[in-house]
């Protein structure tokens, strides 16, 4: 089990997201958290944008927790990592403060094992991308993968359920719901390393 950040006594669940712009890494955290809120959590999301533009690196937050949350400060040893775009491993630490116990969820068509990472931590992955091109989620060659990735992070934590997830994405995306719902579900079935 997941060992959270205890301060003065309040357990609180950090998620770190690594993506590109344009692939849902903020929208993924306000749905966490969204769906989070509604089984009771107290909940906050924020993002870190360096440059702004389409295929830029972007960090999103989230945190999670049964109590109220103070700190405001930035994620720097989180309880998960979620990486949208495999890419991201040549270039960016993204295990940087992860904690010892901590999880690791990556866009990928490949097996955990075979993730260029050199650590100790719960490795999972799912092919995110080809599941979110399926269900026509973007574009084939710009897919949207957060909700894909949502569903399979609802698999691996123990911090929401499937049904809240699913009742967020309803209420929260714009555009394609039953798409987006769907590809969460197959998400949830395909995650790799359980």
């Amino acid at each position: 089990m997941i060992e959270t950040l205890s301060l003065i006594g309040v357990q609180v669940y950090e998620i770190r997201f690594h993506g590109r712009g344009g692939q849902g890494s903020v929208i993924a955290s306000e749905l966490l958290v969204n769906a989070a809120f509604s089984e009771g959590y107290h909940v906050s999301a924020f993002p870190y944008f360096g440059v702004e533009r389409r295929g830029a690196p972007v960090t999103a937050f989230a945190r999670i927790s049964p109590d109220e949350i103070l700190i405001r400060s930035g994620i720097y040893h989180p309880d998960f990592v979620i990486v949208l775009d495999e890419s991201l491993l040549a270039g960016v630490d993204v295990i940087d403060g992860l904690k010892t116990n901590g999880s690791i969820l990556v866009n990928s068509q490949r097996e955990p094992s075979e993730l260029p990472l050199d650590s100790d931590h719960h490795k999972y992955t799912v092919n995110a991308t080809d599941i979110a091109i399926k269900h026509h989620i973007g574009s084939p060659s710009a897919p949207i993968v957060n909700t894909a990735i949502l569903g399979a992070f609802a698999r691996i934590s123990p911090i929401i359920s499937l049904n809240s997830l699913l009742e967020a994405i309803h209420n929260i995306t714009p555009r394609k719901k039953d798409a987006n719902v769907a590809a969460t579900r197959e998400a949830y079935d395909a995650v790799r390393g359980m």
